[in-house]
């Protein structure tokens, strides 16, 4: 579960594995939580996720860590009243003071239980201070193919992010421009 031990601000911080982040949540969807025809809220569903999210961030780190977005977010399939949904997060690449936390939804089949894929989404959240300052938060070494494949994949996503927003040249993606590129 831990890997390689390094200081950092005089504090003793280990690498962890995304696996030591997974949080796992399982709702049946009330009434309550439907529209008029009768599936899952979008809004619903974004909050059992930002909930989920939160706990595999701090997993991680052990502060308090906030959401600073939304990467991606998909609704191929509805989720109806009565349907059992499992969330199933893990943090799948940290940053400076941010981290990245990639949220599997699942609905369980009623007559055989199986577990079918019908959601995902991207989190971006940041650890802060009791001042609401960033800090540092430990490295993550994935395991999995899918664990790496994440990995890789989130910081394409971190420079994207940031070129849209103003804050990179994108000459200065090396990632992105990797893809491309021979």
């Amino acid at each position: 579960m831990f890997g390689v031990i390094f200081a950092q601000n005089s504090e003793m911080v280990k690498t962890r594995t995304p696996e030591s982040t997974l949080a796992i949540n399982t709702e049946i969807v009330l009434p309550n939580d439907t529209n008029t025809l009768g599936n899952l809220m979008g809004g619903k569903l974004l909050h059992w996720m930002d909930v989920i999210a939160a706990i595999s961030a701090h997993r991680l780190c052990k502060r308090v860590c906030v959401t600073a977005s939304v990467n991606n977010v998909t609704f191929p399939k509805p989720i109806k009243l009565g349907d059992i949904v499992t969330l199933r997060s893990k943090v799948s690449r940290s940053f400076s003071s941010s981290m990245e936390i990639y949220i599997d939804v699942y609905v369980e089949d009623r007559s055989t239980s199986e577990q079918l894929k019908v959601n995902e989404a991207i989190y971006t959240f940041v650890a802060v201070d009791q001042l609401g300052n960033p800090i540092s938060v430990p490295a993550i070494e994935p395991v999995t193919e899918e664990e790496k494949a994440r990995f890789d994949g989130a910081l394409r996503r971190k420079q994207l992010s940031l070129i849209l927003a103003g804050k990179m040249k994108p000459s200065d993606a090396t990632e992105l421009k990797a893809l491309f590129e021979g």
